[in-house]
């Protein structure tokens, strides 16, 4: 469907588009996917030699951040990003759309059947490369994952910020940028979402990460903040990095021919 109203380039990730609906911001990412269509039922329109895809806030973390304000790092083009907790690909197809042709996303997932719809993805997007494998281990995936300019997780673990660690020291470059959708039911009921925050935060500082900004989800998503950092060289320093393993075990899904 082509649509006349104004769609203005987002400057910090020039394949994002914001416009207006019942006066309210409603962003669209511009789709690399070799096929025009949805990918998970959200509302797709043209603008002039264009596919819009609309970044739905009840179905994607970072799609909730931009709807509550977020202004802070994003994907780029021709940037490579490493997503942990690639799921069936809803968010991952956005960012994917962001780092556009010349870019790469590294989707991992650990669970089969989810991976096996992420999968389906690949024929679309060629430059989504999934990889299926634990997060908890990334010397197992490293041989298939180079440098990267950013790392965004969303994983429902109660060592979240253990597992973004990790990841963190193997494959960031110091100059890169860190996104945690901060999953505090997965830390325990025992405390408060504000809790958990504060100790996430307090373990990503002590660890070498620099906390940028703090945004909450909610009403999108109940107790689940985006977090924003950026790596500092405390975080490379050697007795932080994990030994890597002399072979991969984790398996790079091919993509279909």
């Amino acid at each position: 469907m082509r649509e006349r109203r104004r769609f203005d380039a987002v400057p910090r990730s020039p394949r994002l588009f914001e416009t207006v609906e019942d006066r309210r911001p409603a962003f669209f990412t511009e789709a690399a996917s070799l096929d025009a269509g949805a990918v998970y039922g959200e509302r797709v329109v043209a603008r002039g030699r264009a596919t819009l895809r609309r970044w739905e806030p009840s179905r994607s973390k970072l799609g909730a951040a931009l709807a509550k304000g977020y202004t802070e790092r994003l994907p780029r083009p021709d940037e490579g990003w490493l997503y942990l907790g690639a799921a069936t690909g809803t968010t991952a197809s956005h960012i994917a759309d962001l780092v556009g042709d010349g870019g790469r996303l590294y989707a991992l997932e650990r669970s089969l059947r989810p991976f096996a719809r992420l999968l389906r993805l690949v024929e679309r997007y060629p430059n989504l490369l999934p990889i299926f494998g634990d997060a908890r281990r990334p010397e197992t995936y490293a041989g298939d994952v180079g440098p990267v300019d950013g790392l965004y997780a969303d994983i429902a673990q109660p060592d979240q910020v253990e597992i973004l660690l990790a990841n963190a020291r193997v494959f960031l470059a110091p100059s890169a940028s860190i996104l945690l959708v901060l999953k505090t039911a997965s830390m325990g009921r025992a405390a408060e979402p504000r809790d958990h925050l504060a100790t996430a935060r307090r373990e990503l500082e002590d660890a070498g990460v620099e906390v940028v900004s703090v945004l909450g989800l909610e009403p999108f998503h109940k107790r689940h903040y985006l977090v924003t950092g950026a790596p500092t060289r405390a975080l490379f320093r050697p007795s932080a990095r994990p030994a890597p393993a002399s072979s991969p075990r984790a398996r790079r899904a091919e993509r279909p021919r």
